[in-house]
């Protein structure tokens, strides 16, 4: 089994090296999130970049094109991730994103952040551009290593362009295959190292500038790396042009103030983790992303001591796999008192907990409009196989009921097929989630029921999780 792949590589945006620059992007995008993003605007915030000497756009005719790639840049940053609603490309925020942008003054707080949004960047990824067949989570392998005392806790530029960037997947054999082949290049000299670069000049000279140039500069700048100076090994022709890229031994290093904190990191959110998968046969991408993007540990907000009153909303889709594979059962009503505060956030709904045997989980009733309806909680660690239809009927009656409100992470096909023709509905953890964080974010403190038992009452019988996140994008989401 091999580490790597020849030729193909991870893509490590190179856009910018400046991290000040795409976060005062991000600022100004934000102020801009209930506003449409014209051409006009985009030029103007060109012109916003000019006057704070962070930007002097080289082609002035494609100044659009510029900040189109930031935008880009913040995607693979995990800033937000993109969607396209009614045919207009839109920009949504993470819960990350915003914690940065709320924290940018911060100087102790933001490389804590920022850090943890890498830890974040999977391949493969939905805004990188990296290759399907590579599979794992790039930057916890980066700080694997440099937590590694047999690589004394450092990582070459030459190593990074020569070989990591060129490994697919990831786990405790190839990890040490891995630590050995660098330890191997390491002793090397600068005419050996050079004869191996200019084997396959073209695979390696974008991996040396996009680490060496780009990327470790950016992640210095965030101060998420320290980076050191080492001597030059040799230069690489660029394609057919007459430009050169730079083969170093330039050095990264974790700062002190970040050891403790990616130590907690790696120790919770495993280096080979498996990466979740775009292409899954029975998710619609769009959740999947959400999902990567949802991002939002626990251990940073106690580190950093930012209030937690919404990480339970935004963790609901692990919540529930934790809960439902508790071997005693001691957190099986967890997940459904979860729900229950987040019903109550609607200032016109009164959510109670029932629970038990031949009761709904959730009674709920819509104070404007006069209507019960129910809400069930379906925690399972795989997918929900199936719904049963005359249950939930039950329950419904019961309460005098309008219809059901179905919440679980994940299903297979036939759960759907089993409430078509039914007063029930689904809808994805994630999807609830992001529609309540993204409330409280903006400070939306009087939030309506109204949009829901709309589109809910329209679309009985079905999965509602892509209108409800329609309308959560469409009243929260950037304009691109």
């Amino acid at each position: 089994m091999t580490t790597r792949v020849e030729n193909k590589k991870w893509i490590l945006y190179r856009h910018t090296r400046n991290f000040h620059l795409l976060c005062e992007v991000a600022k100004i995008l934000k102020s801009y999130s209930k506003t449409t993003i014209t051409k006009k605007e985009k030029e103007r915030l060109n012109l916003r970049l000019k006057e704070l000497n962070l930007y002097n756009e080289r082609n002035l005719s494609l100044p659009l094109d510029a900040i189109n790639h930031k935008i880009n840049q913040l995607s693979y940053y995990m800033f937000g991730y993109q969607t396209r609603i009614d045919g207009v490309d839109r920009f949504m925020f993470s819960p990350l994103g915003n914690l940065l942008l709320k924290n940018i003054n911060k100087d102790a707080y933001v490389p804590k952040i920022f850090l943890t949004m890498l830890w974040a960047v999977q391949y493969t990824h939905p805004h990188g551009g990296t290759d399907g067949e590579f599979q794992l989570y790039p930057f916890r392998l980066i700080y694997k290593l440099l937590l590694d005392d047999r690589l004394k806790n450092r990582l070459y530029a030459y190593e990074v362009a020569y070989s990591i960037v060129f490994t697919k997947e990831i786990n405790n054999d190839l990890y040490e295959k891995l630590v050995v082949e660098l330890l191997r290049l390491r002793k090397l000299s600068n005419a050996e190292l050079t004869e191996r670069f200019q084997k396959n000049p073209h695979a390696y000279v974008n991996a040396a500038y996009e680490w060496d140039y780009y990327v470790s500069t950016f992640f210095q700048e965030a101060g998420v790396l320290e980076k050191v100076d080492g001597e030059l090994i040799c230069k690489l022709q660029h394609g057919n042009t007459k430009t050169f890229r730079k083969v170093t031994r330039n050095y990264v290093l974790i700062p002190k103030s970040l050891m403790n904190f990616t130590k907690q990191l790696l120790a919770q959110y495993r280096y080979d983790e498996i990466p979740l998968r775009l292409n899954d046969e029975e998710r619609l991408r769009e959740d999947v992303v959400k999902e990567i993007y949802s991002f939002y540990p626990q251990i940073l907000l106690d580190e950093i001591g930012e209030s937690s009153k919404v990480v339970q909303l935004l963790n609901l889709p692990k919540l529930i796999e934790e809960y439902s594979n508790n071997p005693e059962g001691e957190t099986s009503n967890l997940f459904e008192e979860v729900l229950v505060q987040g019903f109550n956030m609607f200032y016109n709904i009164a959510a109670k907990h029932l629970g038990g045997a031949g009761h709904t989980d959730i009674e709920c009733l819509y104070l404007t409009r006069n209507k019960k309806f129910a809400v069930e909680s379906k925690s399972t660690a795989n997918k929900l196989i199936g719904i049963n239809v005359g249950r939930l009927r039950g329950h419904r009656e019961e309460i005098g009921g309008r219809y059901t409100i179905i919440i679980t992470p994940r299903y297979v096909p036939a759960a759907r097929r089993d409430i078509i023709g039914t007063p029930n509905v689904i809808i994805l953890a994630s999807t609830f989630a992001e529609f309540l964080y993204n409330c409280i974010d903006n400070d939306l403190r009087k939030i309506d029921y109204e949009d829901f038992d709309k589109i809910i009452e329209a679309n009985l019988g079905n999965d509602v999780s892509q209108d409800i996140s329609n309308m959560t994008i469409s009243k929260f989401g950037m304009t691109k």
